[in-house]
C-alpha cells in the first residue's frame, strides 16, 4: 500500500475526531517501516493528547485492516513550522509563503526548488525561483515543505566594556565607605 492509499484509509478516522489529516508519509525498510501521519486543527495548536488519540484510533484501524505487512512504527505529528504540503489545496492555502519542493522528474535539469508560492492553477504549483516562474505539476511533487519565516533578526546591541560591579561612567555611587 502506498502513502496515498494509506491517507485515504486513515483520513476518515482523523476527521471523525474533529481533526484534519494533512497527509501520510510511508517508508518501507527491510527491518522496520515508518508510517508518519500529520494532523492539524483549524482553530488551535495540535496537542499531545490529539496525537495520542489519533495514534490509538489509527492503530486499531491498522490492526483490523492490516494494510502493511511486517513491522512498522506509527508516528502521529503536528505539521510544525516547516509544514509539509501534500495537496494542491494546501499549496493554495499558503500562497505567498516560501516552500522547498523536490520533484520526481527533473524540470530544466533540476529536481529541487525553493521559492515563494505564487499561485496554484490546474493542479500545478507556480513558484518564484530566483526571479523566474517555475511551474510544477502536483503529480510530479515528491516532497514539499514550507520554509519558516522568522522575520528580520533583532539588532544586537554591543555591550559596554565596563567592569562588573563598577559604577557606570559618568555616574556616582551612593554607597558609603565604612
Amino acid at each position: 500500500m502506498n502513502a496515498q492509499q494509506l491517507t485515504q484509509l486513515i483520513s476518515p478516522i482523523v476527521t471523525t475526531l474533529g481533526l484534519e489529516c494533512l497527509g501520510v508519509e510511508y517508508g518501507q525498510h527491510s527491518s522496520n517501516s515508518l508510517l508518519r501521519i500529520y494532523i492539524d486543527v483549524a482553530d488551535r495548536p495540535v496537542t499531545v493528547e490529539d496525537c495520542e488519540i489519533v495514534s490509538r484510533e489509527v492503530s486499531a484501524l491498522m490492526d483490523v485492516n492490516d494494510p502493511i505487512s511486517g513491522h512498522y512504527t506509527l508516528e502521529v505529528s503536528s505539521p510544525g513550522l516547516d509544514r509539509p504540503l501534500f495537496t494542491a489545496a494546501q499549496f493554495e492555502r499558503f500562497v505567498g509563503s516560501v516552500a522547498k519542493v523536490s520533484v520526481s522528474l527533473p524540470i530544466s535539469g533540476r529536481k529541487r526548488f525553493q521559492g515563494r508560492i505564487l499561485r496554484v492553477a490546474d493542479q500545478s504549483i507556480v513558484l518564484d525561483q530566483d526571479g523566474l516562474e517555475v511551474t510544477i505539476g502536483h503529480d510530479n511533487v515528491e516532497k514539499a515543505r514550507l520554509v519558516p519565516d522568522f522575520g528580520p533578526a533583532a539588532p544586537v546591541r554591543p555591550r559596554s566594556p565596563s567592569k562588573a560591579g563598577a559604577p557606570a561612567k559618568g555616574k556616582r555611587s551612593n554607597a558609603k565607605k565604612k
